[in-house]
């Protein structure tokens, strides 16, 4: 693996584990939802704190552990879906889009609610931001296709919350699903051998409509995202 050769090489790059602690305490507690600033603002400023190697850590752990807590809050949800009705329901990380077509109205979307407490649209955007500027970077400090893969989970998670979740697409949901296309296409092309694409992304590639994008403070529409042509543009190269 180029990703393992590259840190048991001479091209080893010096990395700072208590720096990456502190850098992953301050991205926690400065922002989120309670900072005083807009979430556009938030993204600015952590892109800026989180680059470097180091931050780029940060951004990756952000990243995987988002997705994987949100899996685990589904599967939660699941089982108290089954314990209350007897209803079975499958939770596949590959693969979101069944259990919110079938559950839809009975689940929570999960990234709001965290116990790690980043937010989509403040840590979790500009931790996708990081990775994807960084990509060239990125075998150098980690294992890039566990990553990618925690992207597509967090991007299958934030269009089915769209379509099925009740989820409000405003600015600053279009901001995230745009630096997550747009990320992923750019760990896509740093990698040597790119691993498929997941069904949820190919499902959406196959589209073509456009959804309203409205003002966070308000109920106007301010412009439009469509996510098959974007997706399209970033992973079909």
């Amino acid at each position: 693996m180029r990703w393992l050769r590259r840190l048991l090489g001479g091209r080893r790059v010096q990395l700072d584990p208590g720096r990456q602690q502190a850098l992953l305490q301050d991205v926690q507690y400065r922002y989120g939802a309670q900072a005083q600033i807009r979430f556009s603002e938030q993204v600015e400023a952590l892109t800026g704190t989180l680059n470097s190697d180091d931050g780029l850590v940060v951004a990756a752990r952000i990243v995987s552990q988002v997705a994987d807590e949100a899996h685990v809050d589904l599967q939660a949800q699941a089982h108290e879906i089954h314990r209350r009705t007897g209803r079975r329901l499958l939770v596949h990380r590959r693969n979101y889009r069944p259990l919110w077509m079938e559950a839809g109205p009975a689940l929570r979307w999960p990234l709001f609610a965290l116990p790690c407490g980043f937010h989509p649209y403040a840590q979790v955007t500009a931790a996708v931001a990081v990775v994807g500027t960084r990509a060239p970077r990125l075998d150098r400090v980690t294992d890039p296709n566990p990553l990618l893969t925690r992207m597509f989970e967090v991007l299958d998670l934030t269009t089915a919350g769209w379509e099925y979740g009740r989820v409000r697409v405003d600015t600053d949901a279009a901001a995230l699903a745009d630096r997550l296309i747009a990320s992923a296409g750019q760990v896509l092309a740093a990698m040597d051998d790119p691993p498929r694409l997941p069904p949820s992304v190919r499902e959406l590639m196959r589209r073509n409509n456009t959804v309203s994008v409205h003002d966070p403070a308000g109920p106007r529409a301010v412009g439009g995202i469509n996510l098959g042509a974007k997706m399209r543009e970033q992973f079909l190269v």
